[in-house]
């Protein structure tokens, strides 16, 4: 991990078109502009941890997801098309 001490209006290039700009320090916080292609996603780290931890719980809800529907169909079987 690359460690840099920065100061307010100091920027940090990531290769060559992210640009990481320090705009306010106070107290223990620190506020960032991040200017980046379009293509890139920017997530902070503990939300990017919720999604994936979200997504763990709705794939593991959702493991019997097809045994329950095969047993809805086999209850209500789909309707017959009219004799032509």
């Amino acid at each position: 991990m690359l460690v840099l001490t920065r100061k307010k209006g100091e920027r940090i290039l990531i290769g060559d078109d992210i640009v990481v700009t320090i705009l306010e320090v106070k107290g223990d916080g620190i506020r960032l502009g991040v200017d980046a292609p379009s293509g890139v996603r920017i997530q902070r780290h503990e939300v990017f941890v919720a999604l994936a931890e979200a997504n763990v719980q709705a794939a593991e809800a959702g493991a019997d997801t097809g045994a329950v529907l095969a047993d809805l169909l086999k209850q209500h079987p789909a309707p017959q098309p009219p004799a032509a």
